[in-house]
Protein backbone atom coordinates (compact mmCIF):
# COMPACT_ATOMS: atom_id res chain seq x y z
CA UNK A 1 0.00 0.00 0.00
CA UNK A 2 1.71 3.38 -0.94
CA UNK A 3 1.88 6.82 0.75
CA UNK A 4 -1.61 7.86 -0.73
CA UNK A 5 -3.70 4.45 -0.01
CA UNK A 6 -2.79 4.66 3.54
CA UNK A 7 -3.61 8.47 3.70
CA UNK A 8 -6.82 8.59 2.33
CA UNK A 9 -7.81 5.23 4.83
CA UNK A 10 -6.77 7.47 7.57
CA UNK A 11 -8.63 10.79 6.36
CA UNK A 12 -12.19 8.47 5.48
CA UNK A 13 -12.16 8.19 9.22
CA UNK A 14 -12.95 11.82 9.82
CA UNK A 15 -14.25 13.65 6.38
CA UNK A 16 -16.45 12.75 3.97
CA UNK A 17 -15.36 12.86 0.79
CA UNK A 18 -18.12 12.71 -2.16
CA UNK A 19 -15.49 11.18 -4.27
CA UNK A 20 -11.77 9.58 -3.74
CA UNK A 21 -10.93 10.05 -7.22
CA UNK A 22 -9.74 13.25 -6.90
CA UNK A 23 -7.00 11.89 -4.65
CA UNK A 24 -5.69 8.89 -6.52
CA UNK A 25 -2.81 9.28 -9.05
CA UNK A 26 -3.57 8.94 -12.64
CA UNK A 27 -1.27 7.78 -14.96
CA UNK A 28 -0.01 10.73 -17.27
CA UNK A 29 -2.23 11.32 -19.87
CA UNK A 30 -0.32 11.15 -23.48
CA UNK A 31 0.31 14.00 -25.60
CA UNK A 32 -1.99 13.41 -28.55
CA UNK A 33 -5.23 12.93 -26.14
CA UNK A 34 -5.17 16.50 -26.01
CA UNK A 35 -4.50 19.50 -27.80
CA UNK A 36 -4.01 22.08 -25.13
CA UNK A 37 -0.90 22.96 -23.45
CA UNK A 38 -1.00 23.46 -19.46
CA UNK A 39 1.91 26.17 -19.06
CA UNK A 40 3.97 26.92 -16.39
CA UNK A 41 5.26 30.83 -15.95
CA UNK A 42 8.81 31.42 -14.97
CA UNK A 43 12.24 32.99 -15.61
CA UNK A 44 15.14 32.68 -14.05
CA UNK A 45 15.06 36.78 -13.31
CA UNK A 46 12.50 36.49 -10.69
CA UNK A 47 14.90 34.44 -8.66
CA UNK A 48 17.29 36.86 -8.41
CA UNK A 49 15.40 39.52 -6.70
CA UNK A 50 16.77 39.33 -2.97
CA UNK A 51 13.89 41.42 0.28
CA UNK A 52 17.17 41.13 2.64
CA UNK A 53 19.19 38.19 4.00
CA UNK A 54 17.15 38.19 7.09
CA UNK A 55 13.77 38.45 5.57
CA UNK A 56 11.66 35.53 5.59
CA UNK A 57 10.35 35.85 1.73
CA UNK A 58 12.97 34.09 -0.48
CA UNK A 59 12.35 34.50 -4.33
CA UNK A 60 15.10 32.25 -4.75
CA UNK A 61 12.56 29.41 -3.83
CA UNK A 62 10.88 30.03 -7.07
CA UNK A 63 14.23 29.11 -8.67
CA UNK A 64 14.02 26.09 -6.12
CA UNK A 65 11.27 25.14 -7.27
CA UNK A 66 11.48 25.01 -10.99
CA UNK A 67 14.78 23.24 -10.50
CA UNK A 68 12.83 20.58 -8.46
CA UNK A 69 10.26 20.18 -11.27
CA UNK A 70 13.01 19.59 -13.64
CA UNK A 71 14.76 17.08 -11.44
CA UNK A 72 12.27 14.61 -11.80
CA UNK A 73 11.16 15.52 -15.42
CA UNK A 74 7.84 16.76 -14.68
CA UNK A 75 8.08 19.80 -17.03
CA UNK A 76 8.79 20.00 -20.82
CA UNK A 77 10.11 22.79 -22.78
CA UNK A 78 6.85 23.15 -24.35
CA UNK A 79 5.24 23.41 -21.03
CA UNK A 80 7.28 26.64 -20.04
CA UNK A 81 6.76 30.17 -20.70
CA UNK A 82 8.38 33.27 -19.50
CA UNK A 83 6.42 36.15 -17.29
CA UNK A 84 5.65 39.63 -19.66
CA UNK A 85 5.82 42.90 -17.28
CA UNK A 86 2.24 44.23 -16.87
CA UNK A 87 1.48 47.57 -17.95
CA UNK A 88 0.72 50.94 -16.31
CA UNK A 89 -2.74 51.01 -17.30
CA UNK A 90 -3.11 47.28 -15.79
CA UNK A 91 -2.36 47.59 -13.05
CA UNK A 92 -3.83 50.71 -12.01
CA UNK A 93 -7.21 48.62 -12.66
CA UNK A 94 -6.65 48.28 -8.76
CA UNK A 95 -3.92 50.71 -7.04
CA UNK A 96 -3.49 54.16 -6.67
CA UNK A 97 -1.11 56.45 -9.33
CA UNK A 98 0.05 57.72 -6.59
CA UNK A 99 1.29 54.70 -4.79
CA UNK A 100 2.66 53.15 -8.33
CA UNK A 101 4.32 56.45 -8.45
CA UNK A 102 6.05 55.79 -5.22
CA UNK A 103 6.95 52.32 -6.10
CA UNK A 104 8.62 53.19 -9.42
CA UNK A 105 10.91 55.50 -7.23
CA UNK A 106 11.49 52.85 -4.65
CA UNK A 107 12.72 50.48 -7.67
CA UNK A 108 15.83 52.27 -7.03
CA UNK A 109 16.34 50.29 -3.90
CA UNK A 110 16.19 54.31 -2.09
CA UNK A 111 13.50 54.79 0.52
CA UNK A 112 11.39 57.63 -1.13
CA UNK A 113 10.85 60.17 1.19
CA UNK A 114 6.81 59.38 1.46
CA UNK A 115 7.11 55.83 1.65
CA UNK A 116 6.17 54.64 4.82
CA UNK A 117 2.09 56.03 4.26
CA UNK A 118 2.39 53.97 1.20
CA UNK A 119 3.44 50.87 3.96
CA UNK A 120 7.06 50.99 2.47
CA UNK A 121 10.38 50.34 4.06
CA UNK A 122 8.97 48.34 7.17
CA UNK A 123 9.93 45.25 8.24
CA UNK A 124 7.23 43.67 6.13
CA UNK A 125 7.54 45.52 2.80
CA UNK A 126 10.97 46.94 2.22
CA UNK A 127 12.39 48.73 -0.13
CA UNK A 128 14.82 46.78 -2.38
CA UNK A 129 16.51 47.19 -6.47
CA UNK A 130 13.77 46.22 -8.76
CA UNK A 131 10.98 46.05 -6.13
CA UNK A 132 8.96 47.69 -8.64
CA UNK A 133 9.90 45.40 -11.85
CA UNK A 134 9.53 42.54 -9.62
CA UNK A 135 6.33 43.03 -8.59
CA UNK A 136 5.37 44.40 -12.55
CA UNK A 137 6.26 40.56 -13.72
CA UNK A 138 4.67 38.88 -10.46
CA UNK A 139 1.57 40.57 -11.62
CA UNK A 140 1.83 39.98 -15.33
CA UNK A 141 3.03 36.26 -14.99
CA UNK A 142 -0.67 36.01 -13.84
CA UNK A 143 -2.10 38.18 -16.53
CA UNK A 144 -0.48 35.74 -18.81
CA UNK A 145 -1.69 32.94 -17.13
CA UNK A 146 -5.16 33.98 -17.31
CA UNK A 147 -4.94 34.87 -20.93
CA UNK A 148 -3.88 31.67 -22.10
CA UNK A 149 -6.19 30.34 -19.93
CA UNK A 150 -9.67 32.79 -20.99
CA UNK A 151 -8.33 31.67 -24.55
CA UNK A 152 -8.95 27.92 -24.46
CA UNK A 153 -5.12 27.19 -25.41
CA UNK A 154 -4.58 25.92 -21.64
CA UNK A 155 -6.75 24.37 -19.32
CA UNK A 156 -4.09 24.70 -16.45
CA UNK A 157 -1.86 27.76 -16.17
CA UNK A 158 0.70 27.87 -12.53
CA UNK A 159 2.14 30.86 -12.15
CA UNK A 160 4.39 30.17 -8.92
CA UNK A 161 5.34 33.86 -8.34
CA UNK A 162 1.91 35.13 -7.91
CA UNK A 163 -0.54 34.46 -5.23
CA UNK A 164 0.53 38.34 -3.84
CA UNK A 165 -2.81 38.72 -2.41
CA UNK A 166 -2.18 41.20 0.65
CA UNK A 167 -1.47 44.19 -1.28
CA UNK A 168 -4.11 47.33 -1.10
CA UNK A 169 -4.51 49.95 -3.57
CA UNK A 170 -2.57 52.37 -2.12
CA UNK A 171 0.09 50.53 0.15
CA UNK A 172 2.05 47.59 0.10
CA UNK A 173 1.12 45.09 2.97
CA UNK A 174 2.46 41.68 3.85
CA UNK A 175 5.36 40.62 1.88
CA UNK A 176 3.12 42.12 -1.14
CA UNK A 177 3.51 45.09 -3.25
CA UNK A 178 0.84 45.34 -6.40
CA UNK A 179 -2.01 42.75 -6.04
CA UNK A 180 -1.62 40.10 -8.41
CA UNK A 181 -4.17 38.14 -7.81
CA UNK A 182 -6.78 41.08 -7.76
CA UNK A 183 -5.50 42.43 -11.63
CA UNK A 184 -5.74 38.88 -12.63
CA UNK A 185 -9.43 38.52 -12.00
CA UNK A 186 -10.35 42.55 -12.91
CA UNK A 187 -9.37 40.59 -16.92
CA UNK A 188 -11.37 38.25 -16.56
CA UNK A 189 -14.25 39.88 -15.58
CA UNK A 190 -13.44 42.52 -18.26
CA UNK A 191 -14.19 39.75 -20.51
CA UNK A 192 -17.41 38.96 -18.61
CA UNK A 193 -16.44 35.45 -16.89
CA UNK A 194 -17.67 34.66 -13.31
CA UNK A 195 -14.78 34.02 -11.11
CA UNK A 196 -14.57 31.74 -8.10
CA UNK A 197 -11.25 32.51 -6.18
CA UNK A 198 -9.86 29.97 -3.34
CA UNK A 199 -7.01 30.67 -1.35
CA UNK A 200 -5.48 28.16 1.11
CA UNK A 201 -2.84 30.30 2.75
CA UNK A 202 -2.10 30.19 6.41
CA UNK A 203 -3.13 34.12 5.82
CA UNK A 204 -5.97 35.50 5.40
CA UNK A 205 -6.48 36.72 1.54
CA UNK A 206 -8.00 40.49 2.89
CA UNK A 207 -6.50 42.43 -0.40
CA UNK A 208 -8.77 40.01 -2.67
CA UNK A 209 -11.55 40.06 -0.32
CA UNK A 210 -11.50 44.04 -0.34
CA UNK A 211 -11.64 44.29 -3.54
CA UNK A 212 -14.74 41.93 -4.63
CA UNK A 213 -16.39 42.64 -1.08
CA UNK A 214 -19.62 44.20 -2.94
CA UNK A 215 -19.32 42.10 -6.27
CA UNK A 216 -21.30 39.38 -7.19
CA UNK A 217 -19.67 38.01 -10.03
CA UNK A 218 -16.21 37.01 -7.77
CA UNK A 219 -16.79 34.33 -5.37
CA UNK A 220 -14.18 34.57 -2.65
CA UNK A 221 -13.17 32.03 0.10
CA UNK A 222 -10.33 31.86 1.88
CA UNK A 223 -9.13 28.97 4.80
CA UNK A 224 -6.72 30.12 6.74
CA UNK A 225 -5.48 30.43 10.57
CA UNK A 226 -7.60 31.78 13.40
CA UNK A 227 -6.66 35.63 12.56
CA UNK A 228 -6.81 35.95 16.33
CA UNK A 229 -3.74 34.69 16.06
CA UNK A 230 -2.09 35.92 12.59
CA UNK A 231 -1.76 39.02 10.08
CA UNK A 232 -3.50 40.27 8.90
CA UNK A 233 -6.18 39.87 11.77
CA UNK A 234 -8.73 39.56 9.56
CA UNK A 235 -11.16 36.87 7.98
CA UNK A 236 -13.98 36.08 9.92
CA UNK A 237 -16.56 33.72 9.17
CA UNK A 238 -19.08 36.80 9.89
CA UNK A 239 -17.22 38.89 7.07
CA UNK A 240 -19.76 37.78 4.40
CA UNK A 241 -19.69 40.79 1.69
CA UNK A 242 -21.97 43.46 1.76
CA UNK A 243 -24.42 45.02 -0.75
CA UNK A 244 -25.53 42.78 -3.43
CA UNK A 245 -22.19 40.57 -3.03
CA UNK A 246 -23.38 39.99 0.55
CA UNK A 247 -22.54 35.98 1.12
CA UNK A 248 -20.24 36.05 -1.89
CA UNK A 249 -16.86 36.41 0.56
CA UNK A 250 -16.68 33.30 2.60
CA UNK A 251 -13.70 32.95 5.63
CA UNK A 252 -13.27 29.47 7.34
CA UNK A 253 -10.79 30.01 10.18
CA UNK A 254 -8.98 27.50 11.66
CA UNK A 255 -7.30 26.89 15.23
CA UNK A 256 -3.28 26.94 15.08
CA UNK A 257 -2.17 23.67 15.10
CA UNK A 258 -4.58 22.66 12.99
CA UNK A 259 -3.32 19.44 10.57
CA UNK A 260 -4.42 18.04 8.06
CA UNK A 261 -7.68 16.36 9.12
CA UNK A 262 -8.84 19.91 10.48
CA UNK A 263 -8.20 21.99 7.39
CA UNK A 264 -9.18 18.81 5.11
CA UNK A 265 -12.76 19.72 6.89
CA UNK A 266 -13.25 22.76 6.39
CA UNK A 267 -11.82 22.40 2.64
CA UNK A 268 -14.01 19.55 1.79
CA UNK A 269 -17.29 20.87 3.45
CA UNK A 270 -17.13 24.23 2.10
CA UNK A 271 -15.26 24.69 -1.28
CA UNK A 272 -17.03 22.10 -3.31
CA UNK A 273 -20.93 23.25 -2.23
CA UNK A 274 -20.10 26.74 -2.82
CA UNK A 275 -18.23 26.44 -6.16
CA UNK A 276 -21.02 24.35 -7.33
CA UNK A 277 -23.77 26.70 -6.51
CA UNK A 278 -21.74 29.85 -8.21
CA UNK A 279 -20.75 28.27 -11.48
CA UNK A 280 -17.70 29.83 -12.11
CA UNK A 281 -16.43 30.09 -15.91
CA UNK A 282 -12.89 30.71 -14.17
CA UNK A 283 -11.25 29.52 -10.77
CA UNK A 284 -8.24 31.77 -9.67
CA UNK A 285 -6.88 29.50 -6.38
CA UNK A 286 -3.61 30.80 -4.30
CA UNK A 287 -1.73 27.72 -3.20
CA UNK A 288 -0.08 29.32 -0.59
CA UNK A 289 2.45 26.52 1.59
CA UNK A 290 2.88 28.42 4.96
CA UNK A 291 -0.15 26.07 6.11
CA UNK A 292 2.84 23.38 6.31
CA UNK A 293 4.50 22.23 9.22
CA UNK A 294 7.77 23.58 10.44
CA UNK A 295 6.58 26.84 8.92
CA UNK A 296 8.79 29.49 10.61
CA UNK A 297 6.24 32.33 10.78
CA UNK A 298 3.10 30.15 10.82
CA UNK A 299 1.37 27.60 13.27
CA UNK A 300 -0.36 24.67 11.07
CA UNK A 301 0.73 21.44 10.90
CA UNK A 302 -0.78 20.45 7.46
CA UNK A 303 1.90 18.00 5.36
CA UNK A 304 2.14 17.53 1.62
CA UNK A 305 -0.16 15.07 1.38
CA UNK A 306 -3.04 17.70 2.34
CA UNK A 307 -1.87 19.89 0.41
CA UNK A 308 -2.02 17.35 -2.22
CA UNK A 309 -5.41 16.16 -1.71
CA UNK A 310 -6.73 20.16 -1.94
CA UNK A 311 -4.86 20.40 -5.47
CA UNK A 312 -6.76 17.15 -6.76
CA UNK A 313 -9.82 18.30 -5.58
CA UNK A 314 -9.42 21.71 -7.68
CA UNK A 315 -8.01 19.51 -10.86
CA UNK A 316 -11.65 17.38 -10.73
CA UNK A 317 -13.15 20.28 -10.88
CA UNK A 318 -12.77 20.43 -14.49
CA UNK A 319 -12.83 24.42 -14.29
CA UNK A 320 -10.38 26.73 -16.41
CA UNK A 321 -8.18 27.15 -13.71
CA UNK A 322 -5.26 30.00 -12.94
CA UNK A 323 -3.29 28.76 -10.55
CA UNK A 324 -0.86 31.10 -8.10
CA UNK A 325 1.66 30.44 -5.64
CA UNK A 326 1.56 32.66 -2.50
CA UNK A 327 3.31 32.36 1.10
CA UNK A 328 5.92 29.68 1.93
CA UNK A 329 8.82 30.42 3.80
CA UNK A 330 10.70 26.65 4.81
CA UNK A 331 11.85 27.03 1.15
CA UNK A 332 12.41 23.23 0.70
CA UNK A 333 8.68 22.54 1.58
CA UNK A 334 7.72 25.51 -1.00
CA UNK A 335 9.68 23.70 -3.64
CA UNK A 336 8.26 20.24 -3.04
CA UNK A 337 4.82 21.35 -2.70
CA UNK A 338 4.62 23.72 -5.64
CA UNK A 339 6.21 20.60 -7.61
CA UNK A 340 3.65 18.07 -6.51
CA UNK A 341 0.97 20.51 -7.59
CA UNK A 342 2.25 21.20 -11.17
CA UNK A 343 2.54 17.05 -11.45
CA UNK A 344 -1.49 16.96 -9.74
CA UNK A 345 -2.20 19.45 -12.87
CA UNK A 346 -0.73 17.54 -15.15
CA UNK A 347 -2.19 14.17 -14.46
CA UNK A 348 1.96 13.22 -13.86
CA UNK A 349 2.63 10.36 -11.15
CA UNK A 350 4.08 12.00 -8.31
CA UNK A 351 7.27 11.21 -7.09
CA UNK A 352 7.07 9.89 -3.39
CA UNK A 353 10.44 11.42 -2.42
CA UNK A 354 8.35 14.85 -2.62
CA UNK A 355 6.16 13.79 -0.19
CA UNK A 356 5.85 13.70 3.45
CA UNK A 357 4.96 10.30 5.47
CA UNK A 358 1.64 10.48 6.30
CA UNK A 359 1.09 11.45 9.97
CA UNK A 360 -1.99 9.69 11.45
CA UNK A 361 -2.67 11.97 14.31
CA UNK A 362 -5.50 12.49 16.17
CA UNK A 363 -7.19 15.26 15.60
CA UNK A 364 -8.31 17.57 18.34
CA UNK A 365 -12.43 17.15 18.83
CA UNK A 366 -11.92 20.69 20.06
CA UNK A 367 -10.68 21.84 16.83
CA UNK A 368 -12.81 19.76 14.46
CA UNK A 369 -15.90 21.03 16.51
CA UNK A 370 -14.91 25.04 15.66
CA UNK A 371 -14.62 24.19 12.08
CA UNK A 372 -17.75 22.22 12.22
CA UNK A 373 -19.86 24.98 13.54
CA UNK A 374 -18.07 27.76 11.17
CA UNK A 375 -18.89 25.58 8.32
CA UNK A 376 -22.75 24.92 9.66
CA UNK A 377 -23.06 29.41 10.14
CA UNK A 378 -21.84 29.47 6.23
CA UNK A 379 -24.09 26.75 4.92
CA UNK A 380 -26.63 28.49 6.64
CA UNK A 381 -26.08 32.25 6.35
CA UNK A 382 -24.12 32.56 3.31
CA UNK A 383 -24.62 29.83 0.86
CA UNK A 384 -28.36 30.69 0.44
CA UNK A 385 -27.42 34.58 -0.80
CA UNK A 386 -24.91 32.44 -3.27
CA UNK A 387 -28.25 30.33 -4.54
CA UNK A 388 -30.49 32.98 -4.39
CA UNK A 389 -28.28 35.21 -6.87
CA UNK A 390 -27.36 32.92 -9.14
CA UNK A 391 -30.88 32.39 -10.07
CA UNK A 392 -31.50 35.38 -10.52
CA UNK A 393 -28.91 35.97 -13.27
Amino acid sequence: MGYMDRYIGFLKRYIKLDSLSCCQPKERRRREDSKKLNLFVYTDRLGSFSYGYDHPMRPARLRLTFERVKRYGLIEEENLIEPREATEREILWFHTEDYIEVLKKADSGILPEDAVRYGLGMGDNPVFKGVFQWSLLTVGGSLLASEFVLSGKSDVVFNISGGLHHAMPSRASGFCYLNDPVIAIHYLLNAGKRVAYVDIDAHHGDGVERAFYADPRVLTISIHEDPRYLFPGTGFPHEMGEESGRGFAVNVPVPPGSGDVVFLKAFEEVVPSFIEAFKPDVLVTQLGVDTLRGDPITHLELTTNGFETMVRRFKSMGIPWVALGGGGYNVEHVANAWAIAWAVMNDTEVPDELRDEPIEREPSEKHLEEVGKTVEFLKEKALPLVKERVMER
